[in-house]
């Protein structure tokens, strides 16, 4: 970000109109959230860097809307012209330094409804500086012993969180929002930062799109304006093979589920038509929970794919736009034959997940037999199968290993777990900003898997509906939880029915 901040300035975008930007933006985002709760009173903790100085120029504009507000200084000079500027608008201010109790700052924040946080940035080291860490953990005696504590906004990052590790001091104060500034700083989608964050909105500074620095910043972190963007339209004049036919082999007599959720997430997400190809036996189990699929029976042995089914396939899907194959489809090498024959003859996009990724893997040289930009879809133990690498060596590094591995196979990766990683064969990298335990149970890979291969069906590239894919699926799953109260009893059925498409 200070390489970016560099190269702004000397393309004209000076130092302090990036402050009044970020601040600005800050405070219409403060101010929005007031209008619509009945807030009007703020306080913010002011550091002596560039976090505070965002905070001094937020709480000037909201002292000018109508706002009582109140600064708390921590080692920030008084002859600073932005604290001169803000009392002119008619701002109170204490300081740390007369104020060695914290009397003063637990008047303040007693009739505060919103807190601002900027006391510290993005470049601290920890453990904190005794004055920040004296201060922050006062606040949090105070708060705690609040009946009703202020909404907290932290200013680009919550201060105590390296923004670069993920590491968290003791004394940070969670907030429930996080304006951050131009990008989302890559520490705040990590455990335990996460924890801390909130909900995250990002501030326009007004820089040149342009910008070379730009180039560096690899990975992109999706939102619903992103996504949005990505999907494709719906015209009243549409039809249903407007929206394409996701072909999804899948199921076995051990997983007869999983094809269910993923044939059903397909249909939700919008795909017109889905044709699920299932062991014969599955059939009569799932027909009536589907009833708007179409059906190919699969020969099989005891319930599990067999290698003949290979030119029942063939024979049937020729008008599909996508396929999936492997979810629930077992580990029986029968149907490890199966996908080995099948994979040759296949032309179109292309999802795999779960057991077929297990079965691909067995495959000598099998990313050069997929179809150009396949979809993976694997969790790090099916991760590690493929690579193999440790699944320690995989999370301690899940963005570099989902990049170089989408380079060298060329295929999209889409690394699942706490801030699913999605990589392109091109250098694309976009990262979920979600981890919740919603997720974490039998079946929500299935429907993911689904989801992508519905979006594929549609008309979307490999990479947008593996992003849209994966952010939709997460957000079904911060819903399910929102609807059921907690996130212990989401199951992936709930999910499912919760996909916002």
């Amino acid at each position: 970000m200070r390489e970016i901040e560099k190269e702004a300035d000397s393309r004209g975008v000076s130092y302090a109109q990036m402050m009044e930007n970020a601040g600005q933006g800050l405070a219409e985002i403060i101010h929005v959230l007031g209008q619509e709760n009945g807030w009007d009173t703020v306080t913010g903790l002011v550091g002596s860097g560039n976090n505070g100085g965002d905070a001094l120029v937020a709480l000037t504009w909201l002292a000018g809307a109508g706002w009582r507000t109140h600064a708390y200084l921590v080692n920030r000079k008084m002859d600073d012209p932005l604290i001169s500027r803000y009392l002119d608008a008619g701002g109170d201010v204490f300081q740390f330094s007369s104020d060695p109790n914290l009397e003063s700052l637990g008047e303040a924040l007693s009739e505060t409804t919103v807190l601002v946080d900027g006391l510290l940035g993005t470049g601290i080291n920890l453990p904190l500086k005794k004055e920040a860490a004296l201060v922050l953990a006062g606040a949090q005696v105070i708060l705690s012993e609040m009946d009703a504590s202020p909404f907290v906004v932290a200013v680009d990052c919550p201060s105590g969180v390296d923004c670069d590790s993920g590491e968290t001091a003791d004394e940070a104060i969670p907030a429930d929002l996080t304006v951050t500034m131009a990008a989302v700083k890559q520490g705040l989608l990590k455990l335990p930062a996460f924890e801390f964050v909130g909900s995250l909105e990002v501030v326009d500074l007004g820089l040149p799109e342009d910008l070379g620095a730009w180039s560096a910043v690899k990975t992109e972190v999706a939102d619903w304006e992103m996504v949005s963007a990505l999907l494709p339209e719906r015209s009243p004049a549409s039809h249903k093979g407007t929206f394409g036919t996701a072909f999804v082999i899948a199921g076995s007599a051990s997983y007869t589920g999983a094809a269910l959720l993923a044939g059903k997430a397909a249909y939700r997400v919008g795909a017109g038509l889905v044709t699920m190809a299932v062991p014969e036996p599955l059939h009569a189990a799932l027909a009536g929970h589907v009833p708007e699929a179409t059906w190919v029976l699969l020969p099989h042995e005891n319930g599990f794919v067999s290698e003949q089914a290979v030119s029942k396939v063939l024979e049937n899907f020729g008008r599909a736009t996508a396929m999936l194959i492997g979810s629930g489809l077992g580990s029986r090498s029968v149907t490890g034959a199966f996908v080995e024959n099948l994979i040759p003859s296949i032309k179109i996009p292309l999802v795999v997940d779960a057991d077929g990724l297990r079965h691909v893997s067995q495959i000598s040289d099998w990313y050069t037999k997929l179809p150009a930009w396949t979809v993976l879809t694997p969790h790090p133990g099916e991760m590690s199968v493929l690579t193999g690498l440790s699944r320690e060596e995989i999370q301690s590094k899940r963005e570099e290993v989902a990049e170089r591995y989408a380079k060298e196979w060329g295929h999209v990766v889409v690394l699942k777990g706490a801030f699913t990683v999605i990589a392109s064969p091109d250098g694309r990298r976009t990262t979920i900003p979600v981890a919740t335990p919603a997720l974490a149970r039998a079946g929500t890979g299935d429907v993911l898997a689904g989801v992508i291969v519905g979006l594929r069906a549609q008309g979307l590239d490999a990479f947008d509906a593996a992003v849209a894919g994966a952010f939709i699926h997460a957000q079904a799953g911060l819903l399910a939880a929102d609807e059921i109260g907690t996130t212990a009893s989401v199951l992936a059925g709930d999910v499912l029915n919760a996909i916002p498409a």
